[in-house]
């Protein structure tokens, strides 16, 4: 295969002193750079990417790729290597990488949210499959679909993403659907991905030590919208959300076309009424007023709205209603989201959940009640080297809409696992505290009876659990069928 060169004019970049470089790849990481490669010094939490400058140069990096203060830090250069000096030098390297491998998927979409995004983007691609597209979805889960490969991270770095978006279309995928993480946006990452359509699911508290304030989480969320969602493209917003009506705002400012989702009439897709049973519900849908009829095996009233979200993606993004609707009863559960873990022999259900926050936490509960005839019981816990404030919201949370409560520990990281509970426990003392997982959830299957719900939250689809740095297989999934098959006497 060829070696594959571009000039920095056809990444969209001008260098300094007008220097040019023949460029035949790029690099955030240092230690993947290689000879005529552009290297990205990028600022960290902890360091700045420049202060591996001479080590990329050693490796023959031929273009620099930094802010101010990366060019400060860099010094006098040799007059072989191009430097580029960006105010959003993030902003930058996510062109020059869309640049760069050039194809994508013909469609593509993207959620953003404090929750619900891998439902939607989930969702979204289930229907496209339904359709008869080769589409895929992006996010927590990695991807998942006709294309498949593994993501370290909701939404990946820019030049991992596009490279991802060009394999996918070379594997003949057309349809995409990605999570647009408040981080991922907050970084650029998202910049100069073709969108025909962006949703907005809603916004609760997280991810404070990393945005510092609500005003700044919410702004990265609006990027999605104010920046990287062109106009005349398509700008799903639930209306139920508080910040519903102030992202559809953001949205017309930009010339976007409108499609509201929610309870409240006059919404373009309105969930008119529910009724749930054992293993789901009928939704009444009204899309521009015209009412549809759909069965959905899914567990949870939210769900109504993650089907809504994600058919109002679809449609926006140019499929027939009729058709997204039509194939709607079809849609399954998405792994690690409200997912039927396991049934004990008395009949009581086990459901494994996500849900990571204060008002995640209410909603999977309050989800669950109506399908439920007895008790809901929960195992929660919050997660260490994270916001420290929702640790006792969450508590709140679990105590107000669950009968039996179980503390016991997420994902601690660096952290001591007693201080974690201990802070959560101070808005649920009566709850039980458990700090072995496993040992909580089975002692949580233990206290079913006839007519219960047991939801495990917190962990959802990942297979393992961090401690002191250390990653020990761990999935509740797992965990939750292994203590049915024990106390059922299966095993």
């Amino acid at each position: 295969m060829a070696e594959r060169v571009a000039t920095l004019a056809q990444l969209g970049l001008t260098a300094k002193a007008g220097r040019e470089a023949r460029i035949t790849g790029l690099a955030v990481d240092s230690r993947a750079v290689r000879p005529g490669y552009l290297f990205a010094a990028l600022a960290g939490s902890k360091s700045h990417g420049a202060d591996y400058i001479p080590s990329v140069l050693s490796q023959g990096a031929v273009a620099i790729l930094t802010d101010a203060e990366g060019a400060r830090r860099a010094g006098d250069l040799p007059e072989s290597v191009a430097l580029i000096v960006a105010e959003e030098p993030r902003a930058a390297l996510a062109m020059a990488a869309s640049l760069w491998f050039g194809a994508q998927p013909q469609t593509m979409v993207a959620v953003t949210g404090t929750n619900g995004k891998t439902s939607v983007a989930t969702f979204a691609r289930q229907i496209w499959v339904a359709l008869g597209h080769a589409a895929i979805n992006i996010g927590t889960t990695g991807v998942e679909g006709a294309w498949a490969a593994p993501s370290a991270h909701t939404t990946p770095d820019p030049i991992t993403l596009h490279a991802m978006l060009a394999d996918a279309a070379a594997a003949g995928v057309t349809h995409a659907a990605m999570e647009a993480s408040s981080h991922g946006l907050d970084q650029f990452r998202l910049d100069g991905v073709r969108l025909r359509a962006a949703g907005f699911t809603n916004f609760t508290q997280d991810h404070l030590d990393y945005h510092g304030t609500f005003e700044a989480y919410f702004a990265a969320k609006a990027g999605l919208f104010d920046r990287v969602l062109p106009p005349e493209a398509a700008a799903v917003i639930n209306m139920n959300d508080p910040k519903g009506a102030e992202m559809a705002r953001i949205a017309e400012a930009h010339g976007q076309r409108l499609i509201t989702v929610g309870h409240d009439a006059g919404c373009d897709l309105q969930i008119a009424g529910q009724r749930f049973d054992a293993t789901g519900q009928d939704v009444r849908y009204l899309w521009q007023g015209k009412p549809r009829q759909v069965r959905l095996d899914l567990i949870g009233g939210f769900q109504a709205e993650n089907v809504a979200m994600a058919a109002g993606l679809v449609i926006g993004a140019g499929a027939a209603p009729a058709d997204v609707f039509r194939v709607l009863p079809q849609l399954s559960g998405v792994r690690g989201r409200m997912q039927l873990a396991a049934t004990r022999s008395n009949g009581a259900s086990v459901f494994v959940d996500y849900a990571h926050t204060p008002d995640a936490i209410a909603t999977a509960l309050k989800a669950l009640r109506p399908h439920v005839m007895g008790r809901l019981i929960v195992v929660f816990g919050a997660g260490g080297d994270r916001d420290r404030t929702k640790r006792p919201l969450m508590g709140a949370a679990a105590r107000e809409h669950a009968d039996v409560l179980f503390v016991t520990d997420d994902n601690p990281r660096s952290e001591d696992p007693a201080a974690i509970r201990a802070e959560i426990m101070q808005a649920c003392p009566d709850a039980n505290e458990v700090g072995d997982r496993a040992e909580a959830i089975l002692r949580g299957v233990d206290a079913l009876q006839p007519g219960d719900a047991l939801l495990v939250a917190g962990k959802g689809h990942e297979s393992g659990q961090i401690i002191k740095g250390d990653v020990f297989p761990f999935d509740d999934v797992e965990q939750a069928s292994i203590a049915v098959a024990a106390l059922d006497g299966v095993i």
